[in-house]
C-alpha cells in the first residue's frame, strides 16, 4: 500500500512540474498601439497597449518678455550753497509730467515668485522753480531725462478671476541728464545759465499693481511705482556776458518720481503641458488548467 502511494505522488509532482516549466515559458502576447490596431496594419487578434492618460502640469519655469510704458510725476528739491550764504525760501519747485517706455525679460521661479531685468527710457521733464531771499527772488528752469535700468523680484498674492495683485520691489542705476538750465534775476534781469551734465546714480523702487490674465501666456498689467533716482547736477555755469559766473553746480537733490505704468507680458517658453512617462501595461496572459494526470489501475495480486 505504501509503495503505492509513493508511486502516485510522484506522477503527481512530475505534473505539476511540468506544467510550471510550461508556464514559465509562456511569454506574454505582444501588444499593438491602439492607432495601429484601427487602421487595420496589426494581426487580427491583436491587444491594445494600455497607456494613462496624460497628467495636464502647469510649467511655471520659465522666460518671458515684458515691455510697458506710462507717465511720471517727479519731485526734486533744488539746492545751491549760496542758499545757505542768506536766507532763502523756495516758493514753487516741480517738474512736469512726463511719458517714459521700457522693456525687460524675466524669469518665473514659480507660481507665486518672478523677477525680470528692465531698461527704460524717461523722456524729458520740464523743471521750474521759482525761490525768493531778502531784496530779490530768482525763477528756475531746466530740462531733465533719464536711462534707468532695474533688477526686480515680485510676489503674486493669488489670483482671482483671471485677477492677480502683486507687489515688489528692485534695485539698479539711474543716468540722469540735467540740461537748459537757466535763472533768471527778477530784480536786476541777471541771467545765470549751466551746460548740459549728466551723473550716475545708485535707484531703487517699489512696485504695487494689478494683472489680467488674458491668456495662460499673455497678461496685462496696470501699476504703481515709487522711484528713487538719486540726485542730478547742472554743468559749468555762466552769466549773460559769457564769463564763469560760479563754479558750483546746481544740485536736484532726492529726485524721486511716482509712476503709473501698463505693461504687457508674454512668456516665451509659454505655460505648455506634458505629460509624465507612463509605463506600458500588456494583457494577463491566459490560465491554463493543468493537464490531467492518468493513474494506473493498482497491481492485481496473482496469489
Amino acid at each position: 500500500m505504501y509503495a503505492r502511494f509513493k508511486f502516485i505522488a510522484a506522477i503527481a509532482i512530475t505534473s505539476l512540474a511540468a506544467t510550471a516549466a510550461q508556464a514559465a515559458d509562456y511569454a506574454p502576447p505582444p501588444c499593438y498601439d491602439a492607432a495601429a490596431i484601427a487602421t487595420g496594419r496589426a494581426p487580427p487578434g491583436a491587444v491594445a497597449c494600455y497607456v494613462p492618460p496624460p497628467v495636464l502640469v502647469d510649467k511655471f519655469v520659465c522666460s518671458c518678455l515684458r515691455v510697458y510704458f506710462g507717465m511720471s510725476d517727479h519731485q526734486a528739491k533744488l539746492f545751491h550753497p549760496a542758499f545757505n550764504e542768506r536766507p532763502y525760501t523756495h516758493v514753487d519747485d516741480g517738474f512736469d509730467s512726463a511719458p517714459f517706455f521700457g522693456a525687460g525679460v524675466g524669469y518665473y521661479f514659480n507660481e507665486w515668485l518672478r523677477f525680470d531685468v528692465t531698461g527704460e527710457y524717461r523722456g524729458s521733464a520740464n523743471y521750474h522753480g521759482y525761490g525768493t531771499y531778502p531784496g530779490g527772488s530768482d525763477e528756475y528752469r531746466a530740462r531733465k531725462k533719464e536711462w534707468v535700468g532695474l533688477l526686480n523680484g515680485y510676489v503674486d498674492l493669488g489670483t482671482w478671476n483671471k485677477l492677480t495683485p502683486f507687489v515688489g520691489a528692485g534695485v539698479g542705476f539711474a543716468y540722469n541728464t540735467i540740461s537748459s538750465f537757466m535763472d533768471v534775476n527778477t530784480p536786476t534781469g541777471g541771467v545765470y545759465s549751466a551746460q548740459s551734465a549728466s551723473k550716475m546714480n545708485f535707484a531703487w523702487a517699489l512696485h504695487a499693481g494689478l494683472a489680467y490674465k488674458v491668456t495662460p501666456n499673455f497678461t496685462v498689467e496696470l501699476a504703481y511705482r515709487y522711484l528713487n533716482l538719486g540726485k542730478a547736477e547742472t554743468g559749468t555755469g555762466v552769466s549773460y556776458n559769457g564769463t564763469n559766473a560760479n563754479g558750483r553746480p546746481f544740485t536736484f537733490d532726492n529726485l524721486v518720481s511716482h509712476d503709473i505704468m501698463l505693461g504687457l507680458r508674454v512668456n516665451l517658453d509659454s505655460f505648455e503641458t506634458f505629460s509624465r512617462p507612463a509605463p506600458t501595461y500588456y494583457a494577463p496572459p491566459p490560465v491554463y488548467a493543468p493537464a490531467p494526470v492518468y493513474m494506473q489501475p493498482p497491481l492485481q495480486s496473482r496469489g
